[in-house]
């Protein structure tokens, strides 16, 4: 007897939920990234820039207290959830997993680096992909143990920044002068190369911002590895595939999780809205973490209220299926418009502008990837990305129906 094929997943045994989940977080994450692209990347994320006005004012805080974090801790929960899926169909195959996986993470570590040097520095499919090898020493861990396995690994990072903040509160002044002075001339060096440089010069900057991305990584890694594990839970527990069998715990996480997380959110950017560049000390410390924790309860109430409207986010659902290649395209698109070396629209868009931009941006995707998806079974990258995985090309085009 033949041994069973272990390929890609077809449409008809996709879960649809996950690729509603995908579709929402890809909006989340154009929203929080769109302030890189339109400035400086050292400068975003840091609170409520104390520079806007009005209703740019508002719309830099609701994206801090909404977005920034929590769709990207979603991200990491879906692509956690991906590996589950994908070992659970390998286990019922009878193949071997171990090298598919390896070349999976292999081809997107590829694909994460070319676009972190080539397109934009603020990628994190390179750290995903370093990170997934981690992911699959955790294979054969018994699947209760994988949420408390999450939570603390989430946690080891979030006490990891407070011993930092400790450690620079006992350097002297003169030393965080000189923090606050590097990580201005950092700015500054983006928005000369990103802003008014050409392409070859934007190129050596994303790699001076590549080198100092690995440092990040050593808070970063253990929150994106702890929601890899949650993640491959809600996936080999049957919650994202069945998840009427699990009405109680999408309920609590909607009415416990997400109001606890939203008010953690809410005292944090009343005690620290805004962390000035080159200073971090226990004060900023503290928010970082609070805002971390905050991002994790409301990344599971996101999760829960995407489960609970699936039928009506349907629309969604194409952006999500090819999410890879929307990433990508986001990250196109916008240095095209905004650097130098395209329209040089850079710092010319204020905070709800580029709200608006982004959601417009985002409606375009959906509408393109719905038309895709009509005559192709994958995304481009998609496709380019389970090439490499299983070490063949499937079908791109899509077949004539069934008795056509």
């Amino acid at each position: 007897m033949s041994t069973p094929v272990f390929q890609p997943v077809a449409p008809d045994e996709r879960i649809a939920t996950l690729d509603v989940l995908r579709g929402l977080a890809l909006l989340g994450i154009l929203l929080m990234n769109i302030e890189g692209f339109v400035g400086p990347l050292d400068l975003a994320g840091s609170g409520i820039d104390p520079q806007w006005q009005g209703l740019d004012r508002w719309a830099d805080g609701l994206v801090y207290v909404f977005v920034q974090g929590k769709f990207f801790t979603l991200f990491s929960l879906l692509f956690g959830a991906g590996f589950a899926v994908m070992a659970q169909r390998a286990e019922r195959s009878g193949r071997d997993f171990t090298r598919i996986y390896l070349r999976r993470s292999l081809g997107l570590l590829g694909i994460g680096l070319l676009h972190a040097l080539l397109v934009w520095s603020g990628d994190i499919l390179f750290a995903y992909a370093l990170l997934s090898f981690l992911l699959l020493a955790f294979r054969e861990a018994p699947r209760e143990w994988l949420p408390a396995m999450g939570v603390l690994a989430y946690l080891a990072a979030l006490g990891l920044m407070l011993l930092l903040g400790a450690m620079m509160t006992l350097l002297p002044a003169d030393a965080a002068g000189t923090q606050a002075d590097t990580a201005l001339a950092a700015i500054e060096a983006q928005r000369q190369a990103y802003g008014h440089g050409s392409y070859g010069e934007a190129v050596r900057q994303r790699l001076h911002d590549f080198g100092n991305a690995f440092g990040a990584l050593l808070v970063v890694g253990p929150e994106v590895l702890g929601m890899f594990l949650i993640g491959s839970w809600f996936a080999r527990s049957g919650a994202l595939a069945q998840p009427e069998a699990h009405q109680r715990l999408f309920a609590w996480l909607r009415w416990g999780a997400m109001p606890a997380g939203l008010a953690l959110m809410l005292a944090s950017a009343c005690y620290q809205p805004w962390l000035a560049p080159g200073r971090f000390d226990l004060r900023s410390a503290a928010a970082y973490a609070a805002t971390s924790l905050a991002a994790l309860a409301m990344c599971l109430g996101y999760l829960a209220l995407g489960v609970r409207w699936s039928a009506r986010l349907q629309w969604v659902a194409p952006a999500g299926r090819m999410a890879l290649s929307n990433y990508l395209g986001q990250s196109l698109v916008c240095t095209l418009v905004f650097y130098g070396y395209g329209l040089g629209l850079f710092e010319q868009l204020g905070r709800a502008g580029q709200l608006l931009f982004a959601g417009l941006l985002f409606a375009v995707q959906v509408v393109l990837s719905r038309a895709w998806l009509r005559h192709f079974q994958f995304g481009p990258m998609e496709w380019l990305w389970r090439g490499l995985t299983y070490w063949r090309w499937p079908p791109l085009r899509r077949g004539p129906p069934a008795g056509a």
